[in-house]
């Protein structure tokens, strides 16, 4: 089949031109992200290849539609940017990458709280000026603390393992429990409870309804002064301007963020020559106890091997007609 691969990168077409010669398929590689004005280079496939930041709403899929796509292929586990009532009426099947690898990201996280609790960024940058100076690079140990984890799907029981070898006491909350994770020794609790008791929170959640903002004043109330915020997930699971305020009153000790709710316009771009135009953003980054990454966390070789794996076998299945076991239907 003829796919149109959509905001892609040189380690995209690295990872799937590995895996091409033996799919049958041809992929066509587009570094513009997909919008109104780059639909039309889907004219002539079959199916479309996107990615987080596509986003996918009921305007596009009726052009789509017209273009004769059948199918959207998600390169990503996430898929709160397709309108998939639209694409549902408009008889475009999606299908998604559901678990590439769970460790690359929640090793992130980790390397976030690492990173944060004993100010290995700082130190780097000083001793790069061979200033070897220890003062204001006192830490905090992991060990002991207790790690909030909202969320235990693949990516949340993954950092619970990791949490578990450092020694800290680790309280979730999830609307579905999982045995493995009790048996591991993790105690489920309320949310409010989870957060008020945590030293450090991470989320590991999908972004639904019921979950934008769930981060925001009255949640960040319940926590512990000083807590550290971990987020990996989805950018928009945090109220930004909540947590701007929290980091300046201390509430917050420290926020690690490898997302952000207004990132489309922001990540995956070079903006080093540019004045950023964004500015809660801008003013995260003025602080000293504040650490952005860019949407790094799926970054891994081993990650990018699944997901061109699946993602083609996503559109094998489809052209053979067979069962689409990662199919993504509207509710």
């Amino acid at each position: 089949m003829k796919i149109a691969c959509y905001s892609t990168k040189s380690y995209d077409r690295e990872s799937f031109n590995r895996f091409l010669p033996d799919s049958g398929h041809t992929f066509s590689f587009f570094e513009a992200k997909l919008d109104l004005h780059t639909v039309s280079l889907a004219e002539g496939h079959e199916v479309i290849c996107s990615f987080v930041n596509d986003h996918v709403d009921e305007a596009i899929i009726k052009k789509l539609e017209r273009l004769g796509i059948k199918l959207i292929a998600l390169r990503c586990a996430g898929y709160n940017q397709i309108n998939l009532k639209a694409a549902a009426e408009h008889g475009i099947k999606i299908v998604r990458v559901p678990a590439y690898s769970p460790e690359a990201v929640a090793e992130h996280a980790f390397a976030l709280i690492l990173t944060l609790a004993r100010k290995t960024h700082k130190a780097y940058n000083r001793v790069r000026e061979n200033n070897f100076s220890l003062e204001g690079l006192t830490g905090v140990n992991i060990h002991g603390k207790t790690i909030g984890v909202i969320g235990t799907g693949a990516i949340g029981r993954a950092f619970c393992r990791i949490a578990k070898g450092f020694g800290c006491s680790i309280i979730a909350y999830d609307v579905f429990e999982n045995e493995e994770m009790k048996q591991m020794g993790v105690k489920y609790l309320p949310l409010n409870e989870v957060l008020s008791g945590s030293h450090i929170i991470s989320l590991h959640c999908p972004l639904t309804p019921e979950t934008h903002h769930l981060i925001n004043v009255q949640t960040i109330s319940l926590m512990q002064n000083g807590v550290a915020l971990i987020n990996t997930s989805r950018g928009a699971l945090i109220e930004t301007k909540a947590v701007i305020k929290a980091l300046k009153t201390g509430k917050i000790g420290f926020l690690g963020i490898d997302v952000y709710e207004q990132e489309e316009n922001i990540f995956f771009k070079n903006l080093s020559e540019e004045i950023m135009q964004d500015e809660q953003i801008a003013r995260l980054m003025t602080f000293p106890n504040v650490l952005v990454t860019g949407h790094q966390a799926f970054l891994t070789k081993e990650a990018l091997e699944q997901i061109s794996k699946i993602t083609l076998s996503n559109i094998t299945a489809f052209e053979k007609g067979e069962a689409l076991v990662n199919e993504v239907k509207a509710s």
